[in-house]
């Protein structure tokens, strides 16, 4: 058995303690915002938050989960629906092409604003290593760029 929290929901499930957070997501409890990319923990679709800190769901097992937080896209949105502040700058600036990596870039761009309010290109490229098929790289970090001035005005 283990028991955390997704989303603001606690979860007691009796699952293998080595089986992926991500098939946990997925096949479990029907969170289906994380993706399976690469399954080794490179390309970052899969990425959630765990305690605050952004890890690839896909190498981190359901043993290791005991009374943690884990937040996907799904619970990125306040209760009402209201998009985060990443999210939304995701919308403004188009950034989507299939959107298939998108929840995941989202993911590491929350974790990244939170230790670093206010990064540069630079910073952005460094912290945030998922990849995109379609190349939206710039768009990715113009609404990193937008939602840190958004939240600098919180």
């Amino acid at each position: 058995m283990v028991t955390f929290t997704v989303n603001n929901a606690p979860v007691d499930l009796d699952v293998d303690q080595d089986k992926p957070l991500l098939w946990v997501l997925r096949e479990d409890l029907g969170i289906l915002g994380p993706k399976y990319g690469c399954g080794v923990a490179q390309c970052g679709a899969c990425r959630v938050l765990v305690n605050g800190v952004s890890v690839p769901s896909c190498v981190t097992f359901a043993g290791d989960l005991e009374g943690a937080e884990v937040v996907t896209i799904e619970g990125l949105a306040e209760p009402d629906g209201t998009l985060s502040v990443v999210q939304q700058a995701w919308i403004d600036e188009q950034v989507p092409q299939c959107g298939f990596c998108q929840p995941g870039f989202i993911i590491a761009a929350t974790a990244l604003l939170a230790s670093n309010p206010n990064p540069t290109d630079a910073e952005i490229d460094e912290e945030i290593s998922n990849i995109c098929r379609c190349g939206t790289y710039p768009r990715i970090r113009r609404a990193i760029h937008r939602a840190a001035a958004a939240l600098s005005e919180t």
